[in-house]
């Protein structure tokens, strides 16, 4: 791969749903369900493919699309992913023991992320796994980063504004998914959904609260901030006094799928349905429903 040729092998690289008759300022956002692995990335991997899909969000997108529907709003979702880039990372942070040569002075080599390798291109996946059986040139890395992460960012960033001026208020709801044998170890025991708002720095006080009586009536156990808070997009966009509400939204994975295999499991309508219910609930909370929509509560 030379420079310029980050983004090859995706075409488009994201898409935008848009509902007919979008008319709401919610904006909803799945960086991390993207499937498509290009032979040139998986050539470059020592891994093979099913290993390369364990830091995926899998079907993520298709969790969330009936409640984007139900809220009249847009779904960004990305085809590239995680692996081989991640847009939930400030959009230099980078391993420099992944690259031959020397990384530009503006990049952050020293976040926590990176010291895990898992900057903005991830150096392992899963339980430590490394991605790479070589070393990538700078220009490889550079190329992605312009070739998708910040096309990707400007599209959100529109989505959001688009909405915030026609509305006065955006709320972005950003789309994830957990491991559940993370969750096992994580402070304060198990849990199927973690709501995140950066610790309140993101997003009204109020919203989560909206949110977690929502999944709790629908009989999910339910964590505000750990294990995650929220990651770069919810900390960049989530601008309470400007206008912009941001929350993260994550679910266990083993409700909806088989970690394994990736496939759907007997779960996946129930979830998708509960989570409809609990983000039109944000939603209100937030004032964000159309008007028809609203009267419909």
């Amino acid at each position: 791969m030379q420079a310029g040729d980050g983004g090859r092998g995706f075409d488009p690289p994201f898409d935008v749903t848009t509902p007919p008759g979008a008319a709401g300022p919610v904006v909803f956002n799945s960086p991390h369900s993207g499937a498509v692995y290009p032979e040139h990335f998986l050539a470059a991997a020592r891994l093979g493919a099913t290993a390369l899909r364990r830091s995926e969000d899998a079907h993520v997108d298709a969790l969330f699309a009936p409640a984007a529907r139900a809220c009249a709003a847009p779904l960004l979702r990305a085809h590239f992913p995680r692996a081989y880039l991640d847009v939930n990372r400030e959009p230099y942070e980078l391993d420099p023991r992944m690259f031959e040569g020397r990384l530009p002075p503006y990049c952050n080599t020293r976040s926590l992320r990176v010291a895990a390798g898992l900057g903005s291109i991830a150096r392992v996946v899963g339980e430590g796994q490394e991605i790479y059986a070589r070393r990538l040139t700078v220009a490889e890395g550079l190329a992605r980063i312009e070739a998708l992460y910040h096309p990707y960012h400007a599209a959100l960033g529109e989505l959001l504004e688009t909405a915030r001026r026609r509305f006065g208020v955006a709320l972005l709801v950003d789309c994830h998914s957990m491991p559940s044998a993370a969750l096992e170890r994580a402070e304060g025991g198990r849990c199927d959904i973690v709501l995140g708002d950066r610790f309140g720095a993101s997003a009204a006080p109020h919203l989560l609260a909206a949110a977690e009586s929502a999944f709790v009536r629908a009989g999910y156990r339910v964590a505000r901030n750990k294990p995650y808070a929220g990651g770069y997009i919810t900390e960049r966009y989530g601008r309470p006094a400007a206008g912009v509400q941001a929350v993260q939204i994550e679910v266990r994975r083993d409700l909806y799928m088989d970690e394994r295999s990736l496939a759907r499991g007997s779960g996946f309508d129930r979830l998708q349905r509960d989570l409809t219910g609990a983000i039109r609930a944000l939603a209100a909370a937030a004032d964000c429903l159309p008007p028809d929509r609203l009267a419909a509560e």
